[in-house]
């Protein structure tokens, strides 16, 4: 038996670029999300389509664990959903938002970040008080997987380092200061790349 189709979050590519597409971080995402997250202007697509079709973004989470001046690091392993991107280290926590998150229906904003934080805790357990921050919007047309993918960068600055893994795909997970990062930055997944050569503006 065929397991069901996923249906993934998109906005329409037109909307992006009507907006004022960009490559790399932009540091206005409030300018973007008021009207992504406005009712109608997004909604869910079977993901084999998603994956495929560059007329769509699929709205992407992607969540930096921060506590100090450290950030949370992690090698993608073999079940890792997109294949395009296992052996790959990460900075990034989170994934496609799923028809199948409850109230995600005409999402706005509130339904939005309570769907990233369940993202978020499917892949791995915070022990620690946080604060939850949209930084940045980050896109990355020069790769297959970033030209139908939208990132939404969030700061989740944690009180303590109290993070432990849910998810099989996540192996190595460690609290990395910038020096550390910078060393295994040639095999880290493009977005990654982008967010670590801004770190310290996405922190502050």
């Amino acid at each position: 038996m065929n397991p069901p189709i996923e249906n993934v979050l998109v906005i329409r590519r037109n909307l992006f670029d009507q907006l004022g597409n960009f490559q790399g971080l932009n540091f206005e995402p409030r300018k973007y999300l008021d009207a992504f997250l406005s009712r109608g202007n997004n909604f869910f697509l079977p993901r084999p389509e998603a994956e495929i079709n560059p007329g769509y973004k699929q709205i992407i989470p992607y969540a930096l664990i921060a506590f100090g001046n450290t950030v949370a690091y992690y090698v993608r392993g073999k079940k890792a959903g997109e294949q395009r991107l296992v052996a790959k280290g990460s900075i990034g926590i989170g994934g496609h938002m799923n028809e199948t998150d409850e109230s995600l229906f005409a999402l706005d904003e509130q339904a939005y970040r309570a769907g990233v934080e369940r993202e978020v805790n499917e892949e791995i357990k915070i022990d620690s008080p946080f604060e939850d921050r949209i930084v940045a919007l980050l896109n990355d047309d020069t790769t297959e997987v970033g030209r139908v993918h939208l990132g939404i960068v969030h700061v989740f600055k944690l009180a303590e380092p109290k993070v432990e893994k849910r998810e099989a795909m996540i192996t190595g997970l460690t609290f990395l200061s910038k020096e550390d990062l910078l060393a295994r930055r040639e095999t880290m997944e493009s977005w990654s790349q982008i967010c670590l050569d801004s770190l310290e503006r996405l922190l502050s």
